[in-house]
């Protein structure tokens, strides 16, 4: 199914990008400042945290690369259809945006672009977080149901962990925005496992 695979991923990216664009440039109130917590402060901003940032595009697109069922993966593009819809609403209707930290982004060429495409809004939830988390968990039902090695599945956690970092310490998100994705990550995931049960 690669060919399906692979045009049905870039579509998806594609209609995606055009939503979420749409959304945050046309806001139905003024956004809501979300608060720094010590958390914030701690983990600190960090200019390699671009890479793991921007490696999500990549992550996201294993599960369904993997997956071997046709119904399983119409379901599961369906699921996370639902979840970026859902977090789209959410951004629309109650949208929030990131404080704006002390930073000097021209000396940093790489995060100047992602400052000056993707603005400071649609921050809570962080669906960034939650695409992350969701892939997460579809990768870990996919590679235990291959029974491949548990290698395999730590590498996978790490690299979920890895991307939820970057997005508090590149800046994008603060740390509640995080929590956020996490908790929608995981309740998208456990309620498309319900209808998938039995394939992969």
């Amino acid at each position: 199914m690669w060919p399906l695979k692979a045009l049905g991923t870039m579509s998806f990216m594609v209609l995606f990008f055009w939503a979420y664009f749409a959304v945050l440039h046309n806001p139905l109130t003024p956004p809501f400042v979300m608060p720094v917590t010590w958390l914030d402060t701690w983990i600190g901003f960090s200019p390699s945290a671009f890479p793991a940032y921007v490696s999500l595009w990549v992550y996201v697109s294993l599960a369904p690369a993997l997956i071997g069922s046709l119904r399983a993966l119409l379901l599961f593009g369906l699921w996370i259809a639902w979840m970026c819809l859902f977090c789209l609403a959410i951004f629309w209707l109650f949208p929030t945006s990131t404080p704006p930290f002390s930073l000097d982004w021209n000396a940093y060429p790489g995060f100047a672009l992602i400052k000056g495409m993707d603005a400071a809004g649609n921050a809570f939830p962080s669906l960034h977080v939650a695409s992350a988390v969701f892939s997460a968990l579809w990768l870990g039902r996919v590679f235990t149901k291959l029974d491949a090695p548990k290698a395999l599945q730590w590498l996978s956690a790490l690299q979920c962990s890895v991307i939820i970092w970057s997005t508090i310490a590149t800046r994008q998100h603060v740390v509640l925005d995080a929590i956020g994705g996490v908790v929608v990550g995981v309740v998208f995931a456990v309620l498309s496992f319900r209808q998938t049960r039995g394939t992969y």
